[in-house]
């Protein structure tokens, strides 16, 4: 039987209007043969983690450009733990400060990217993560 693709739902949480960098990664991602669901703009955490159980998926990638990523990951994180989902991947892009990055990580985001990071290291860093961490179901 085939492996099924990796799942990724891209999320804009908040009010950040700025969505060319989701829109980007999502496309890369679709191009490295991931199924890819992206949520739009101005997402709650609750409507991000409904989605993304919903629709079974194996990584949350979220883009924050608003500075509200202290209040929103952490969020995102306390409802995907609610719903017995913590095996879902969390990884994030946008600006946010290194001391910032090394807080979330150590809350469980597993890995943020900053501007001009090529889209390449994100889907490889889902792919080395789905090969020893990801869920394995049928197809």
């Amino acid at each position: 039987m085939d492996e099924r693709k990796i799942r990724v739902l891209v999320g804009k949480p908040g009010l950040d209007g700025h969505d060319r960098g989701a829109k980007v990664i999502a496309s890369a991602f679709r191009d490295a043969g991931f199924e890819v669901i992206y949520t739009g703009l101005h997402q709650t955490p609750e409507s991000i983690v409904s989605a993304a159980v919903q629709e079974d998926v194996d990584v949350v990638a979220l883009s924050i450009l608003s500075g509200a990523h202290m209040t929103l990951f952490p969020r995102i994180l306390e409802l995907l733990a609610a719903e017995g989902a913590e095996d879902i991947l969390v990884i994030g892009g946008g600006i946010i400060p290194e001391e910032d990055v090394r807080a979330l990580e150590a809350m469980g985001v597993a890995k943020l990217f900053g501007p001009g990071t090529p889209t390449s290291e994100p889907v490889e860093f889902i792919r080395r993560w789905a090969a020893t961490h990801g869920r394995h179901r049928e197809a």
